[in-house]
């Protein structure tokens, strides 16, 4: 009877953690461009790093552990802040939820519902970017500091950030 006692709490405690864990993953927002841009002027006082990728996008896939290590490296500092913005389609949100887990992603993920204006928006996020991904852009008081169309290497990221971090 003890045995049937413990196996049943730690099949209660294990599914409590999963669950818990999912509530904290599940929180992706969906959001507007619009909200987006007002995330960009929120963070008038940092860095803030924005990555366009998507789960289907194989270069986007293989810059993201280094992306990731960038951020673990500088998220102590209270100046700076990366931001992963995925445009995988919201029917996808589980998909992406299940990516951010099996990647260990640290950086905040919002994913970018607003593929039908994309012809609005690229543009005005920069002239020169044609809606390939992956794609970076880096503020500094909510000015456009560095875009980088395609790829981007650990090491070109890494110097860009210690060169405008305060």
């Amino acid at each position: 009877m003890k045995k049937l006692l413990v196996l049943i709490v730690l099949f209660c405690s294990g599914s409590f953690l999963i669950s818990q864990n999912k509530k904290f993953i599940s929180d992706v927002p969906l959001i507007q461009y619009e909200l987006l841009q007002d995330k960009i002027k929120e963070n008038k006082d940092v860095l803030l790093v924005l990555n366009f990728w998507s789960t289907t996008c194989a270069p986007c896939v293989k810059e993201l552990p280094d992306f990731i290590e960038i951020n673990n490296k500088f998220s102590g500092k209270k100046n700076f802040k990366m931001l992963l913005v995925s445009l995988d389609r919201a029917k996808d949100k589980e998909k992406v939820i299940r990516f951010i887990e099996n990647k260990n992603l640290t950086a905040e993920v919002i994913i970018l519902d607003d593929i039908k204006r994309m012809n609005t928006w690229i543009p005005a996020f920069e002239e020169k970017w044609e809606g390939n991904i992956p794609v970076t852009i880096i503020y500094k008081n909510s000015e456009k500091i560095h875009f980088n169309d395609g790829e981007m290497s650990k090491e070109e990221l890494e110097r860009i950030i210690e060169k405008n971090l305060n």
